[in-house]
């Protein structure tokens, strides 16, 4: 599959695909229901000539997909954001190589920094959790104010600073280079045994802040007692 895509670090050859990125990245978010921070085709064409950002597409030139690098509180916390792909494309498995590409990046460019992300999603959770990252609370995240207002665009906005910053729908995920080292190293966190967890905390998520299967848990309450 790989074979299908070329897959690099974005430069000058790659901003005529920023238009479109912005506008999957956009869509992508509606039909899921959540939301994720709000870029402009400007804002992504500094992230390929910065060599923050990696790009996939076909060898016939079609894209088809994109993440980029942000860092935060003076390099010390860095998030690989935005992560599209093209619809014609998905469940290919490209997500998985383009995060690996964005996350070995990321590590080069800031070998010291604690690389995190959030998430609504249990795929790419066990993406994450494959390159060593950990789910953590919010509190373990960056408290850059300028990370957080990026959220604003993103529609459960409202429920996360209802929340002082402290929840939200997403699950944070860290990996912290000093937990790698023979020293330090923890240990790893089994995807596999916890996905279940993690997935119910997701719809407990959804249900306490959204009040998504609130009538079918009525339901459900009623019938028990009659």
């Amino acid at each position: 599959m790989s074979e299908q895509f070329i897959i690099e670090v974005a430069n000058e050859q790659h901003l005529h695909y920023a238009e479109q990125i912005c506008v999957e990245m956009e869509a992508s978010a509606a039909a899921r229901g959540t939301g994720i921070a709000k870029r402009s085709p400007d804002y992504i064409r500094e992230k390929m000539l910065e060599g923050k950002a990696i790009v996939a597409y076909t060898r016939q030139g079609a894209w088809a997909g994109f993440c980029y690098i942000e860092s935060w509180s003076h390099d010390k916390y860095v998030a690989n954001s935005g992560l599209i792909v093209s619809p014609d494309f998905r469940k290919s498995g490209l997500a998985r190589l383009i995060k690996e590409k964005i996350f070995n990046l990321s590590r080069t460019k800031y070998p010291e920094a604690k690389i995190f992300g959030l998430t609504t999603g249990l795929a790419v959770m066990k993406i994450n959790s494959d390159l060593g990252y950990e789910p953590v609370t919010y509190s373990e995240l960056t408290q850059d104010d300028e990370f957080w207002k990026g959220c604003q665009s993103c529609v459960n906005y409202s429920i996360l600073m209802s929340k002082e910053r402290k929840n939200c729908l997403c699950t944070a995920m860290l990996y912290d280079p000093k937990d790698k080292k023979p020293e330090n190293k923890k240990s790893f966190f089994d995807f596999a045994k916890n996905s279940k967890i993690l997935e119910r905390l997701t719809n407990i998520k959804r249900v306490a802040f959204l009040g998504l299967g609130k009538d079918k848990k009525e339901q459900t309450e009623k019938a028990n007692q009659a």
